[in-house]
C-alpha cells in the first residue's frame, strides 16, 4: 500500500498564497503520477495538478497561470503552490497517486485538507 500525508492548507487571502506538499510512502514503486484534486461543497472532485514521475504536468483550467506543482528533493514528494487565491479556490484538496498503467497497483487518496480562501 501507499501512504500519502498531506500538509500545508489553511485559510489564505484573495489573491494571497498558500502551499500543499504531499509525500508518499510505502509501495511507491508503482507511482506513475502524483497530483492534487479538489472538492467544493456541493461540487464534483475535480483535478488541480498532477505530474507524472517523469515530469508531465497537467493542471485544471481553472488554475492554470496560477498554481504550480513541482517536485520536491525526495522523488516521491510534490508541492503545490497556489498564488493569486481566490474564494473559489476554496475545498478540501485532496492528494491522489495514480499507477503505473496495466499494472495491479491500486489509486490511493490522501485524507484531504482544507483551503480556504476569504475574499
Amino acid at each position: 500500500q501507499v501512504q500519502l500525508e498531506e500538509s500545508g492548507g489553511g485559510v489564505g487571502q484573495s489573491g494571497g498564497s498558500l502551499r500543499l506538499t504531499c509525500r508518499a510512502s510505502g509501495r511507491t514503486s508503482g507511482i506513475f503520477a502524483m497530483g492534487w484534486y479538489r472538492q467544493a461543497p456541493g461540487k464534483q472532485r475535480q483535478l488541480v495538478a498532477s505530474m507524472t514521475m517523469s515530469g508531465n504536468i497537467n493542471y485544471g483550467t481553472s488554475v492554470k497561470g496560477r498554481f504550480t506543482i513541482s517536485r520536491g528533493d525526495d522523488r516521491y514528494t510534490v508541492h503545490l503552490q497556489m498564488n493569486n487565491l481566490r474564494p473559489e479556490d476554496t475545498a478540501v484538496y485532496y492528494c491522489k497517486t495514480d499507477p503505473e498503467p496495466l499494472s495491479d497497483e491500486d489509486e490511493y487518496w490522501g485524507r484531504g485538507t482544507q483551503v480556504t480562501v476569504s475574499s
